[in-house]
């Protein structure tokens, strides 16, 4: 880790001396590009995964990715660390809310904004690359004063502001995860400068054996070998439904009694939502449930736990495109998922999972019965669902995408899939 003082930004004799060697390595047309992608780096979500694994598989003779971090002592640090990245710390005075923006204006604009602006100046950067509201709202406007080109990587609501009022006036280039997640209202037309992009996967080499797995888990929990594992993956957020959870493993226990159920809840609460593991717990105990709800916090790495699951339930609104939904998927753990956002572009009801109507506990129970009661019916479900993943998520693709998008960010068509496959260098 670097950490950047108040006057200078990045030694500029190593950014010469990086562009140096990248023009002796690739020729002066096609020297590396410095991409920077800045996190706040206070709590850790799907974005910071997915963006991690488009840093780890960039082509570095192309790309020359640097992340910087607000927070270096929090959990985007950490998670950084385990994944072997490097990152720089940038300490930032003020920051714009990605909900509130006008709230802080004046500190942003007198003190954050001409930091940032200096920073990727004297970084020479060629691109930011954006991947959360409030970097977008944060180092768009900089990445524009800094004359860097702004790539604005949407992975939120289609309504968001953001996306709808600063992205279409910022942004060179722009990437959502799904169709639905595409902005609803932009205040200019994006046209060609709007594109889909699904988050990047890597294959897993070997599915865990989910008898191991689910054995191993049980045991931790207590719980007799015959009890049914209903998962939850993801943040402890108003969006994703944690306590509609909780109402479907109890009406699930009042309607099939004989199926023993536990619901376990992966995931952590945001930075201000601490309360939310409160209130979980005493949804849980008013309807008596509480020993059937175990709150599972953030477990690293997440394949043996959702090897270990019977059914995923996502219990998401507006869920833009889950990472964990389809993790489930490679993994040959069953989906009972929302019709609603980026979840009915990933799953064909009845084929590869199952999806039910939104808000509505009732309307998960008989097909999380039927997976469970029908072997059958699990293995057809799982078995579609992990061939349609590998043939059509990966992160090499991603990547691809992602260069495309930098290649016609700057104009620079060398950038794209093809043409470095041309010139016989990785894609």
């Amino acid at each position: 880790m670097k950490t950047v003082p108040d006057s200078v930004a990045l030694d500029r004799h190593e950014v010469a001396s990086e562009r140096a060697d990248g023009a002796s390595r690739v020729g002066s047309d096609h020297r590396p590009i410095r991409v920077c992608f800045p996190f706040v780096g206070d709590d850790l979500g799907g974005s910071h995964v997915s963006a991690a694994k488009l840093v780890a598989n960039l082509d570095r003779s192309c790309v020359k990715p640097v992340v910087v971090l607000q927070h270096a002592d929090g959990p985007v640090a950490a998670f950084l660390k385990r994944e072997g990245l490097d990152y720089v710390h940038l300490s930032l005075p003020e920051l714009l809310s990605a909900t509130a923006p006008m709230t802080a204006m004046r500190g942003y604009v007198l003190q954050t904004l001409p930091r940032i602006r200096r920073f990727l100046r004297d970084g020479r950067f060629d691109i930011v690359h954006t991947n959360d509201g409030r970097t977008h709202v944060n180092w768009g406007l900089a990445a524009r004063l800094a004359g860097t080109k702004l790539v604005w990587h949407h992975r939120g609501d289609p309504d968001a502001w953001g996306a709808n009022h600063l992205a279409p006036v910022l942004a060179h280039q722009m990437a959502t995860v799904s169709r639905f997640s595409r902005p609803s209202r932009p205040v200019l037309p994006l046209k060609d400068r709007l594109h889909v992009v699904h988050s990047p996967f890597d294959h897993p080499p070997v599915v865990p054996d989910r008898e191991a797995a689910k054995a191993a888990l049980l045991l931790e929990l207590g719980l007799p070998q015959q009890t049914r594992i209903l998962g939850y993956f993801g943040g402890l957020i108003e969006r994703k439904r944690p306590l509609l959870f909780v109402d479907v493993i109890h009406r699930f226990r009042e309607r099939h009694p004989d199926i023993p159920v536990v619901g376990c809840l992966f995931g952590v609460c945001a930075p201000d939502g601490r309360h939310v593991e409160d209130e979980i717990r005493d949804r849980a105990a008013r309807l008596g449930i509480g020993e059937a709800i175990r709150l599972m916090g953030y477990r690293t790495p997440v394949e043996p736990f959702m090897a270990a699951t019977d059914v995923l339930l996502v219990t998401a609104m507006g869920e833009p495109f889950g990472r964990t939904l389809i993790e489930a998927m490679f993994l040959r753990t069953p989906v009972v998922a929302t019709d609603h956002g980026g979840n009915r572009e990933a799953i064909r009801d009845g084929a590869n999972g199952y999806l039910v109507e939104p808000e509505n506990a009732d309307a998960f129970v008989e097909p999380v019965a039927a997976l469970l009661r029908d072997p059958g019916t699990a293995e057809r479900i799982t078995g579609a669902a992990r061939e349609e993943a590998l043939r059509r998520y990966g992160t090499a693709g991603h990547v691809d995408q992602i260069m495309t998008l930098y290649g016609r960010a700057l104009r620079r068509a060398d950038l794209s899939a093809a043409e470095r496959r041309a010139a016989g260098r990785p894609t």
